[in-house]
């Protein structure tokens, strides 16, 4: 067993600035020289994408309902071993999972089974002694959690922090490390999935500010004792990886527009042989060589629609490799990308590939949010009838189908109630608005890749394009 120094960071509610708080807690033990291992509990791509800017580091998703509490052992021993400190930024408020009378899918269920601390982030803007109130509920509504210290968000200076120290501490034995000041400079854009992308932020100054401002007004020194104070985790043996020479290429959109992956997704089709190779349906104009699939993750496409269209090579390269038998599987954007057309939030419609007979249209309100079990309702690129894995949608555009459209799967959601078809097929192309996270069923990555050798056995290598 290994202790791995952890600390959990959860927020009082959605809004308090969790993120803000986790970034520069990040930002400033990296200045401090320490290895940090950033983690993301929920279904979340953006924050792990500030995550990696700020450590250097690829941040990992960890989801009570979507993988387990064995599968979030394994996945965050395997990536904290060899990290000085491990940081896990919560999801929503500190209870909020995938059901209002249970834990499931919650940040306290996570912190139980990492059995880490928890530090509470609470937005000081308009309280004063009410702070010790709700500090001291947080702490004990669940006694076999551990809500070991608490961190101001907002607050206007060090007056004002030292009347909620003094009520948090005089009422609680809560630790109090510190505070942020709110500052413009450092506040994320936000946008209708979410913050803007680290990818769009361009430089590394924003988590300079962010690392600066808690060596201002946060004890590091109390936060790295906190992380210390966890025992030692005790972790199942995770199965030998494969070792496989690299016999098929995958080409996997890398880019702006298409972001939105899991690191276990693409480390799975590594341990079956793949080599993944990154290209930009944004930029480029044509596809790696000897692609045998291709592989569209998540982002935005309807920011970049015009782009998108104006980019003819690219799509029609896609489109042939498609009816030449090609693999493709891809993800809510990339599906997006893949259809006729997407409308934007202003009505404009711009041309996609034209695999399938439907435009995307983006529709607010109009959110579409919830964990997903998939099952395969007939034989596809993922496997047999009756393959399920767990994943999570997260859209607001919606289908307006041109045609038929086939689909190879069923939906379900954190409560089994039915969500209705997903995964649109036509020949070895299949097209989700479902994340699907691999690690919570391997065979996916396993049938993705035995595809990908078909495609390149059957076309004697010839699929892809110079590059």
């Amino acid at each position: 067993m290994k202790r791995y120094p952890r600390l959990v960071i959860a927020g009082t509610s959605s809004g308090v600035g969790k993120t803000t708080a986790t970034l520069a807690i990040l930002a400033a033990l990296r200045k401090r020289g320490r290895q940090v291992q950033p983690f993301k509990a929920g279904p979340d791509f953006i924050d792990p994408g500030h995550h990696r800017a700020a450590t250097g580091r690829p941040s990992r998703n960890l989801d009570g309902w979507m993988l387990g509490a064995d599968l979030n052992r394994e996945i965050f021993s395997r990536a904290a071993a060899d990290a000085d400190i491990s940081i896990i930024e919560g999801v929503m408020g500190l209870f909020d999972g995938s059901s209002p009378v249970n834990e499931i899918g919650s940040t306290a269920e996570l912190a139980k089974q990492l059995d880490a601390p928890v530090l509470l982030v609470i937005d000081g803007s308009a309280m004063a002694r009410s702070a010790a109130a709700m500090v001291s509920g947080y702490a004990r509504f669940d006694p076999e959690l551990r809500v070991k210290g608490v961190l101001f968000n907002r607050v206007g200076g060090e007056g004002h922090y030292k009347l909620l120290k003094e009520a948090v501490e005089q009422e609680t034995d809560v630790a109090v490390v510190g505070y942020l000041r709110p500052d413009q400079a450092v506040t994320i854009a936000d946008r209708h999935l979410g913050l803007v992308t680290a990818m769009e932020q361009g430089t590394g100054e924003l988590y300079d500010c962010l690392g600066k401002a808690a060596t201002e007004t946060i004890d590091l020194d109390q936060i790295e004792t906190l992380a210390r104070s966890c025992g030692p985790l005790v972790v199942l043996p995770s199965p030998a990886t494969k070792d496989r020479s690299k016999t098929v290429r995958i080409g996997v959109a890398q880019d702006q527009v298409f972001c939105f992956y899991y690191p276990e997704n693409l480390e799975l089709l590594e341990a079956q042989g793949a080599e993944l190779v990154p290209f930009s349906p944004l930029t480029d104009h044509t596809l790696p060589d000897d692609a045998a699939m291709l592989y569209l993750g998540g982002g935005y496409p309807e920011l970049h629609g015009a782009a998108l269209a104006e980019n003819v090579a690219m799509r029609t390269a896609i489109r042939e490799f498609a009816g030449r038998g090609g693999t493709i599987y891809a993800e809510c954007g990339g599906m997006m990308y893949l259809t006729q057309a997407i409308r934007n939030f202003n009505g404009a419609s711009h041309e996609m590939v034209g695999l399938f007979p439907a435009e995307a249209v983006m529709r607010k309100p109009g959110l579409t949010l919830g964990y997903r079990t998939v099952e395969l309702t007939q034989p596809c690129i993922l496997g047999p009838a009756g393959v399920t894995a767990r994943g999570h949608e997260f859209h607001y555009s919606t289908l307006a189908p041109e045609g038929p459209l086939t689909y190879a799967c069923m939906l379900t959601d954190a409560r089994g109630d039915s969500q209705g078809p997903d995964g649109l097929v036509v020949g070895n192309t299949l097209a989700l608005y479902t994340h699907l996270h691999f690690s919570s069923q391997p065979h996916v990555a396993a049938s993705l890749v035995a595809a990908a050798r078909r495609t390149a056995r059957g076309a004697s290598g010839s699929l892809g394009g110079a590059r």
